[in-house]
């Protein structure tokens, strides 16, 4: 399955709606778009996961590199609306204690 990314900015804050799989064939064309807005200081990027339906470990490189480029860059990287799939992936493997997740926007999603 392919990716969509959309993106809104306004001023200094940027909206990107994912939707699709985000793997290893995908996963750069979320950075591609991700971490350049990352990469201006003092930016909020809120990331909306609600349509991503299936997110391996190259997914989460993704969100491990913006991480980095946000402390860096004073910018601010915010997760919302993940399915609980998506959501056990940060759990799991530790990433939602360094990244900013909006804990009360999860979806119910396949288990």
């Amino acid at each position: 399955m392919n990716l969509k990314v959309k993106k809104v900015s306004e001023g200094t804050k940027h909206y990107l709606e994912v939707s699709g799989e985000l793997d290893a064939y995908t996963a750069p064309e979320l950075r591609k778009k991700l971490i350049p807005l990352v990469e201006q200081n003092g930016q909020t990027i809120i990331v909306d996961l609600s349509h991503v339906t299936y997110m391996d470990s190259t997914g989460l490189g993704v969100f491990v590199g913006a991480i980095k480029a946000e402390k860096k860059h004073q910018s601010e990287v915010i997760l919302k609306n993940m399915t609980e799939r998506v959501r056990r992936l940060f759990d799991i493997t530790g990433l939602d204690e360094i990244i900013t997740i909006q804990h009360d926007d999860v979806k119910g999603g396949a288990r």
